[in-house]
């Protein structure tokens, strides 16, 4: 079965941004690749690729923006990555319309993210302090999700997009 995930893809010119980054040779730390960059809105695991494009063509959500940084972050001492706000209703109503696809959805609140790197043994981590704080703005449309395929191997993993769904109308205020 294949091992799928909901996720948004950045444009090129955003993905121009992020590998205009500094990527210090930084012992332990395996950076992803532009072609890894995306944001996960919902991890299934291996499921069924017809069962999980059902349920993912029936999200209901207005199509929206997102905003990348304002600066580079870290999670505990393993994963260095890009904050992505804008998401969180389109998060939502992805987990709300496949939350009998796949793993169960996470307990926790969405934290949208772009992840740039990681530490290569999940017990030590990597002291990532120095590449925290580095300035990094970027705004964009989002008007589609994607159904993600993920193929490990021994660098990481490749992705491939399956499917495509496209998200409703933007909502006006007034």
């Amino acid at each position: 079965m294949p091992r799928l995930f909901v996720a948004v893809w950045p444009p090129d010119d955003v993905l121009d941004l992020i590998a205009a980054l500094p990527r210090p040779d930084v012992d332990g730390l395996r950076w992803t690749t532009r072609e890894q960059w995306h944001i996960t809105l919902r991890f299934f695991g291996a499921v069924e690729l017809e069962v999980a494009s059902a349920a993912l063509r029936s999200v209901s959500a207005a199509a929206t923006s997102a905003v990348l940084g304002p600066e580079i972050g870290r999670f505990g001492k393993r994963v260095l990555h890009v904050p992505v706000a804008g998401l969180d209703a389109v998060a939502k109503a992805v987990v709300r319309a496949t939350k009998k696809v796949g793993k169960p959805p996470e307990p926790r609140p969405f934290k949208g993210h772009l992840t740039l790197a990681r530490a290569r043994d999940r017990r030590r981590g990597v002291d990532l302090g120095p590449l925290v704080g580095t300035q990094v703005i970027a705004e964009w449309p989002v008007s589609e999700v994607c159904l993600v395929e993920s193929h490990l191997n021994s660098k990481g993993a490749n992705y491939e997009v399956v499917e495509t769904v496209s998200l409703g109308e933007p909502r006006t205020m007034g």
